[in-house]
């Protein structure tokens, strides 16, 4: 932490801009994938200060004295009413005897961000100044004039925040966040006042009232249902994430879901709901029909269009996907309805034989997408939209266990038939009998798991790396031994596509290859995105070998699973620390038990990759 600075947060506002929203929820109240507005900040100022937190009330104050009655934030917590509100600055003076015992953080409750708190605080601390405010350069904000080194000299039309076209000058966007040394209280009057007159007036008077840049950090002003909508999508890209369900909601295993979704606390979808990239605010019921691009409130339905519910635009198409491909997948509208155009980069080997993979599986009633079109040597093809339901989201709402099983034995009865009647014609696919997922394969993905995971995640120092090397060599002998048939290589929930809320189909298939069929049975039953229960996940692994006749599987399974799981350890890895995704970590945790749990199975076998997984 950096210190003990104290922190305000300005939450009386009537979000007017945001009605019929505010009408039952205040703005600071607005909840971001189950936490409030007003959380998230204290959250985030809990990082880097132990201080105590401040915020002020007035509008629907009730409601936000129970929520620091109840947060963990309760006894670090202080609450200055106001009658009426005393604006930017008169907010400050109001609580002048619980500021003016040191310097402190100021911070709008309607500002998300990704700015750093301890760097703007310790800036502040160093460089002497009375105030240091967080800025950007946000044309359309852009409204205070600053020198050349930071320094404010001015803010043009304070009470709008506009900027004016005519002044010149460098210019820069408050953010909303900054940190104050005590003695600019006495810049501030009694009553109402704004804060930016207070700037300005310690700078007369001498002080360093300094911006700090912090262009190119995310950032949102949650002042129209639009924006709190970005808001909420980015939160859940920013995840890698296209659901989220609250537990206290209830009745989505009823309804049909698609898309983008946030389903908040006491959220209750009738019978026959359908949605599609909405969000539904708690306490709201959702009736039966279809909602799209909405925001769903108690008694009202905000429509929206596409980049207004947060949507990532392409000219008129939908970017989709939050997997870890480098292929990029666009939404579109053709005659009446939607398609998807897959584009892969020039030259891509995968993209030709995606196509040739989607004739041969569709030919053997394999369900993939259908093709529309392809486009001559521009490694762009136009696919039936199968949604975005992935089997992965659609395990995020609450199911009976039943209910489960019988989803999963209709996915396994696809695998069933890749392993099957596809291996029986695969002579049919030349591009799939020319690839075989062999000795070399295998090493590559323990090496995969070492460098990108073992080395570049958990910084580990190996005891006997001759050893180690040739367990694994040991074990890829071991794994190409067993007999091989046409598997998809990455069988997992991600890549199950939910249709019509009861119909999977199959996606991300350009990898299969010839190997063992362990391999798929190990990705798709201790598969790190969902835990399946080890009664449950035997049932299935009957059910299984009893349908595709390969009770010959069982043998190699424990040792499929081992490789499985270093290879999707290893792409975690490399995914969050080469590409940027680091979402991909958090599937690490439920990775790293799997593996430790196979380790331990063969520990006596492989003691040395025993010792290496016991510490990762």
């Amino acid at each position: 932490m950096t210190n003990n600075i104290n922190c305000f947060i300005l939450a009386a506002g009537l979000g007017e801009r945001l009605r019929p929203i505010t009408n039952h929820i205040p703005k600071p109240l607005l909840p971001i994938l189950g936490k409030p507005l007003v959380e998230g900040i204290a959250e985030r100022f809990s990082l880097v200060s132990s201080g105590k937190i401040g915020i002020n009330l007035h509008y629907k104050a009730d409601m936000l004295r129970d929520w620091a009655k109840n947060s963990a934030f309760s006894e670090r917590t202080e609450l200055f009413l106001e009658d009426p509100i005393l604006g930017t600055g008169g907010a400050l003076k109001n609580a002048e005897r619980f500021l003016s015992g040191g310097h402190f953080l100021a911070h709008n409750s309607d500002i998300v961000s990704d700015i750093d708190l301890s760097r703007l605080i310790e800036t502040h601390l160093s460089e002497g100044n009375i105030a240091t405010l967080a800025t950007h350069n946000y044309p359309k904000f852009n409204n205070v004039v600053i020198d050349e080194k930071g320094h404010v000299l001015d803010v043009e039309n304070s009470g709008s925040s506009m900027s004016d076209p005519d002044t010149t000058g460098t210019k820069t966007a408050y953010t909303g966040i900054a940190v104050y040394s005590p003695e600019f209280l006495k810049f501030l009057p009694a009553g109402v006042s704004h804060i930016t007159v207070a700037w300005l007036a310690a700078a007369r008077a001498g002080h360093k009232v300094k911006a700090l840049d912090f262009t190119g950090c995310y950032w949102n002003d949650i002042g129209t249902p639009s924006s709190y909508a970005s808001a909420v999508m980015e939160a859940m890209r920013a995840k890698g994430e296209m659901v989220y369900i609250h537990p206290a909601a209830s009745g989505c295993s009823d309804a049909e879901l698609d898309g983008y979704l946030a389903i908040e606390s006491g959220g209750a979808l009738q019978k026959g709901a359908s949605l599609k990239n909405c969000i539904v605010l708690p306490g709201s019921r959702v009736e039966s029909g279809l909602h799209e691009n909405c925001i769903i409130g108690p008694n009202f339905i905000l429509q929206l269009k596409a980049p207004e519910i947060g949507l990532l635009m392409e000219g008129d198409a939908v970017l989709i996907g939050t997997g870890g491909s480098d292929r990029r997948y666009l939404r579109i509208k053709r005659d009446g309805r939607t398609a998807v155009i897959m584009q892969c980069a020039p030259g891509d080997p995968d993209f030709k034989r995606h196509i040739e993979y989607t004739k041969f599986f569709l030919r053997h009633s394999v369900p993939v997408p259908e093709i529309i079109e392809t486009g001559p040597g521009n490694a762009r093809a136009l696919f039936e939209d199968l949604g975005d339901m992935s089997l992965y989201n659609w395990l995020k709402c609450p199911r009976q266990e039943g209910h489960i099983e019988a989803m999963y034995k209709k996915v396994l009865d696809i695998l069933v038939l890749l392993h099957t009647d596809i291996t029986e014609n695969s002579y049919e696919c030349p591009f799939i009998g020319e690839r075989t997922f062999d000795y070399d394969h295998l090493r590559w993905e323990t090496g995969y798991f070492m460098e990108r995971f073992v080395k570049g995640t958990r910084d580990l120092r190996i005891k006997d790396p001759s050893a180690l090397e040739d367990e694994f060599h040991n074990l890829a002998m071991k794994v190409n031994a067993f007999p091989k048939t046409v598997i998809h290589r990455d069988f997992q929930s991600q890549n199950i596509m939910v249709t019509n809320n009861e119909t999977p189909r199959l996606i991300d298939y350009q990898g299969a290859r010839i190997g063992p069929p362990a391999y798929d049975v190990a990705s798709i039953l201790w598969d790190p995105y969902y835990c399946l229960g080890d009664e449950m996940r035997e049932r299935l692994l009957k059910y299984y070998v009893d349908q595709a006749g390969a009770e010959g599987l069982l043998p190699a399974l424990l040792y499929c699973r081992l490789q499985r799981h270093m290879q999707a350890l290893g792409a975690y890895g490399f995914l969050s620390a080469v590409k940027g995704k680091k979402y991909f970590m958090k599937h690490a945790v439920e990775g790293t038990r799997l593996l430790k749990e196979d380790a331990t199975l063969v520990k006596d076998e492989y003691p040395e990759l025993y010792h290496l997984v016991k510490d990762l």
